[in-house]
Formats: C-alpha cells, sequence, structure tokens
C-alpha cells in the first residue's frame, strides 16, 4: 500500500493536471486533507480525483473542481465569502486558509453539524456554518466579495447576485437538474454582469428549504 506521503504527492499531481496552478490554492488543498472529510468505506478514495458519498444523498466533489472554482474566485485574504452548499464542509474548510472570513450555508442540520464538528477538530474558526435555504442566500451578512454555489440551478439566483459586491465574483453551476450544467464565473459590474464559460459539471441541483433531520 502507497504510504500517506505519496498519495499526497499525486493527489498534488492532479490538480496540476487539472489545471490547478495558482500556488495558494495548491498549498490550501495540500494543508486540508480531504480525508477528514469523507467517512467510512471512502476514506480510501479520499485522494482519488472523483466524487464521493456523504451522508443526506450528497456528494463530496471531486478535489480537481474543488481546485478549479476556488482558482476562479481569485481569493484575497481580506475576502468575506459566501458559500452555497455545506455538504461535507471540504470546500469551505479550503476557502477558510484563502479569506477572512467564511459562510457557509446548508439545507440538511446533519450536514451542518457533521461539518461543524470537523472545523473544530481542525481549528479553522473563520467559518460560520448555518442551517437555511441557500437560495436565499445570506442578505443580513451581505454584500460578499465572493459566492460559491455548489448545488446547480436552472439560472443564477437574484438573490445571491443581489448579495454580491460591485466587483465581486461568483461561481456557480448552470443548467437543468439532470443534465451536464455549465460551470460559470459571473463578475459584477457597476452596470451589469460580466459571464464566462469554465467547463461542464455535474453538481446536485440547488433545492429550497431546509431538512431538519432526526437521528
Amino acid at each position: 500500500m502507497k504510504n500517506n506521503a505519496n498519495l499526497k504527492m499525486q493527489f498534488l499531481f492532479l490538480l496540476r493536471k487539472a489545471g490547478i496552478v495558482d500556488s495558494q490554492v495548491l498549498s490550501a488543498m495540500e494543508r486540508i486533507d480531504r480525508k477528514e472529510f469523507v467517512k467510512s468505506i471512502f476514506s480510501e478514495k479520499a485522494y482519488d480525483d472523483t466524487p464521493l458519498p456523504i451522508a443526506c444523498g450528497q456528494t463530496i466533489s471531486q478535489p480537481s473542481i474543488v481546485g478549479i472554482m476556488t482558482q476562479a474566485l481569485k481569493l484575497n485574504s481580506r475576502d468575506k465569502v459566501l458559500e452555497i452548499g455545506t455538504g461535507s464542509g471540504y470546500q469551505a474548510a479550503i476557502l477558510s486558509l484563502l479569506a477572512r472570513r467564511v459562510y457557509t450555508v446548508e439545507r440538511h442540520s446533519l450536514l451542518v453539524n457533521n461539518a461543524t464538528k470537523t472545523f473544530q477538530k481542525l481549528d479553522l474558526s473563520n467559518i460560520i456554518p448555518i442551517l437555511a435555504d441557500g437560495g436565499h442566500g445570506l442578505p443580513q451578512q451581505a454584500p460578499f466579495d465572493k459566492i460559491i454555489v455548489t448545488a446547480a440551478s436552472e439560472d443564477p439566483p437574484a438573490s445571491l447576485l443581489s448579495q454580491l459586491k460591485i466587483g465581486g465574483i461568483m461561481i456557480i453551476p448552470v443548467g437543468q437538474s439532470d443534465h451536464i450544467q455549465n460551470l460559470i464565473k459571473i463578475v459584477k459590474k457597476s452596470d451589469g454582469y460580466d459571464y464566462q464559460d469554465i467547463q461542464t459539471v455535474r453538481f446536485v441541483p440547488l433545492v429550497a428549504g431546509t431538512e431538519k433531520e432526526q437521528y
């Protein structure tokens, strides 16, 4: 069996091969161990470039997509970031090393609780997990420098665009929930928005409401 150091070297090689060249993003993804966010039998695949199942019928995105989305945000250490779709917490953890504060919104209480425990274990104190309907964003904390959405919407939600600063960036998968979507970058201008296609992706759909699971 390959040791952990070799697996991590291969992991970083895969990221670079996928087009992640930002040294700060690569460094953050090296520091945040994906294995902390992958449970049980799937932990042995933590360094593979593949999505993996997590609780509540959701997935942890493949690392290359996490890296591409993070790189496209062009984060700096003063940014206040909104993430829609906490999931395992892996994406938020990486963002937390690159931004001043990360607000991450999730509709499943179990996922919020699990991610919160992992953030505490890793001493990531600048992440604020919130149980809420992600489609509404977080107006009480707006505006945000950057917004990242880890679930697909047919169109970029106006509620989220309104919470983005002028000059801010949103990364979101757009398209029908049961088809391949386009990952797009939106830059908010004083007179409108600039849109840029990044690549095709497949994400779970952005769903309204919250789920408070009983366990």
